[in-house]
């Protein structure tokens, strides 16, 4: 940056002597220096011609360095100065200082009092007095490459040399500093900065015995963002989510009895994740209602480029010195805080408590388990059997996945599969599913047993991508089923997450002769009309719906309405989680076309699966009951 665009320099003056104020005025702010500019001038137009080239013009030109000083009588009001500001984010890159000051502190005091407020600034100690050692100064007002000493007398061009001088290397540390510890692109400090800034306030809060509260803030779907409308649409959302927190906690701190800026208590940790550092508060609810003002304007709609969006941030909240003393024990309750509200919906925020700990070091040792569980051939495959409801015959067979660990034991899916999900590993273990189930239909099949289906669950994470329909077909190949005996289920919110994607995979999928079932239907929000335009072959009620079936006529009205709908368009129906003859007498009332459930038969290891399939063969005779009784015993 030129000197011509740079900003003025801003420079404290601290001297208790008046006319020595007004010396530094003049020669900070006066353009004519002394009688010597003009000698220098009269010599420049001897040695060049008026022809001479422009650009040597330009090298003797007068500088346009300017300064922005600031005066003050003593060094307690030196200290203020500085320290308001810090608070302003204004601060001075020099500051002189006079060694004496009557009848209060001297220089060294200020200066050392200035230094613990600001590391960075140049402090010039002023002095009279020969008898000062510049070594036993530095002592007092470390570091020693930070501070310059000046005898007076001094010369008007050393004065304002050595303030040109002293702020160019300000403002180079000062850039490597910003380089080093704040975000390029909020301009919010970073990771590193945001612990030394946390650091500080953890020693003032236990120096004054105050509460502290650090605040973990999460972007809820902000890689959706990123994915679908790019990466400098992502970086927008990011800089005006800083700009809201700065306005939001700009002028509502106090630290000792002064204003400070609540920006410099905000970070930018890394991708979508900020951190909030709340000094001072005095309970709980001042962190609760900090938290939900943040989540609150962050919600208001944001202009992005040509899009408009919605942030909703997911907060944490620990609490300094209950939940912990130290940087990284805050950092990480409040951060372990953060994901139990993302997982109460968008747009929530919650305390960090003990339990949490428990639970996150359980979700650890999954996931450490869960590592490598494939390898070690510790998954396997049950199969739960799915009746035709009016003939009393099976269906079908659903596959569903157990793991058994040596340590763990057995672990229950709706506990490992989450972690599976968020990891990613459900991708190498969905697709061992996928191939185990087809080759044990094969198998079946070949034995002459009557299994007409096999339906296989698929993952979210799976169903995305975009060779998903190749590895289907992949598979079918190898294990040498007939497509038309799998059935694939995907959740109703998988779905609906991407209509357009989920619409053009099961085309490709159904072209492949692959049945494809929504499971869990009901509990999203699609509707009957977007499913004319999914290639789907059924539908399977949610359980929720069965659990009170019979005692809520909300749920029997919405389940006869599911049935009745989806026979106008020919799409077969199952209904899971039937546990009682009352729930399957209203299941065939409505001519339900098939259901599963412990009242049928729990998920069976692949030889009792077996037994029921070669009873089922050898039960043909008799009405639909006595069938459906000699095989569920």
């Amino acid at each position: 940056m030129s000197d011509k665009k740079r900003l003025p320099i801003r420079v404290l003056i601290a001297d208790d002597e008046a006319e020595v104020r007004d010396a530094y005025r003049q020669i900070l702010l006066d353009t004519d220096m002394s009688s010597e500019t003009a000698v220098f001038h009269n010599l420049r137009e001897r040695l060049f011609s008026k022809n001479a080239p422009e650009q040597v013009a330009k090298i003797l030109a007068p500088s346009e360095i300017t300064f922005a000083p600031v005066f003050c009588v003593g060094a307690e009001e030196a200290v203020a100065a500085v320290r308001d500001a810090l608070a302003a984010e204004e601060p001075y890159a020099v500051a002189f200082l006079d060694m004496r000051m009557p009848p209060g502190p001297d220089g060294v005091w200020a200066g050392a009092r200035i230094r613990e407020l600001d590391p960075a600034i140049e402090i010039v100690i002023c002095t009279a007095y020969s008898d000062v050692d510049p070594r036993d100064i530095g002592g007092l007002v470390p570091p020693e490459e930070k501070l310059s000493y000046l005898q007076k007398p001094f010369h008007p061009h050393e004065i304002r040399q050595m303030t040109i001088s002293l702020a160019s290397k300000w403002r180079s540390e000062h850039r490597i500093v910003r380089l080093a510890y704040f975000d390029a692109l909020t301009g919010l400090p970073n990771r590193e900065q945001s612990r030394n800034r946390l650091n500080s306030a953890l020693l003032a809060a236990k120096q004054h015995q105050r509460m502290l509260a650090v605040l973990y803030l999460d972007l809820d779907n902000f890689k959706r963002v990123n994915d679908t409308l790019g990466h400098a649409v992502g970086d927008e959302l990011l800089c005006q989510v800083a700009a809201r927190l700065r306005t939001s906690l700009r002028a509502d701190d106090t630290t000792d009895d002064q204003p400070t800026s609540r920006s410099s208590h905000i970070a930018r940790l890394g991708g979508d994740e900020f951190i909030v550092i709340l000094p001072n508060i005095r309970s709980a609810d001042d962190a609760a209602a900090v938290a939900g003002r943040l989540i609150a304007e962050l919600q208001e709609p944001m202009r992005l480029a040509l899009h408009t969006l919605v942030a909703t941030p997911s907060v944490g909240v620990a609490m300094f010195p209950a939940d912990g003393v130290e940087v990284d024990t805050l950092l990480r309750n409040a951060d372990l805080a953060m994901y139990f509200a993302k997982r109460k919906g968008p747009g929530m925020f919650a305390f960090f408590d003990a339990s949490m700990n428990d639970a996150a070091l359980h979700r650890f040792t999954l996931e450490a388990k869960l590592r490598g569980a494939l390898e070690r051939g510790e998954f396997t495959l049950h199969y739960q059997p799915q009746f035709d409801v009016r003939t009393g015959g099976v269906s079908g067979m659903e596959a569903l996945l157990r793991w058994t660990n040596d340590e763990l034991g057995v672990v229950p899916p709706a506990e490992f599969i989450p972690v599976a999900e968020e990891t990613g590993l459900i991708l190498s273990i969905g697709e061992w599913v996928l191939r185990s189930a087809c080759q044990q239909a094969k198998i079946w099949v070949d034995e002459g047993l009557p299994v007409a289906r096999m339906a296989v669950n698929v993952s979210g994470r799976q169903f995305v991508l975009k060779d998903f329909p190749q590895l289907v077909a992949a598979i079918v190949k190898e294990t040498g089923i007939e497509a038309s005996m799998l059935e694939l289920e995907i959740t109703e919110s998988v779905v609906m997450k991407d209509e357009a994607w989920a619409e053009q995979a099961l085309a490709q999928l159904k072209e492949q002769g692959v049945m494809l079932a929504i499971d869990d239907f009901g509990t999203g929000y699609s509707s009957f009309g977007r499913l004319r335009h999914l290639a789907v072959d059924r539908l399977k009620i949610d359980r929720s719906f069965m659990t009170s079936l019979i005692d809520c006529s909300d749920d029997r009205a919405i389940a006869a309405a599911i049935i009745e709908m989806s026979r106008s368009l020919r799409i077969n129906v199952t209904a899971e989680g039937v546990e009682s003859f009352p729930q399957l007498l209203v299941l065939q009332e409505h001519d339900c076309h098939e259901a599963q459930g412990f009242l049928f038969s729990r998920a069976l290891p692949v030889a009792e699966a077996h037994k029921l399939l070669r009873r089922a063969a050898e039960t043909t005779d008799g009405t639909r009951t006595q069938r459906l009784r000699s095989l569920i015993g």
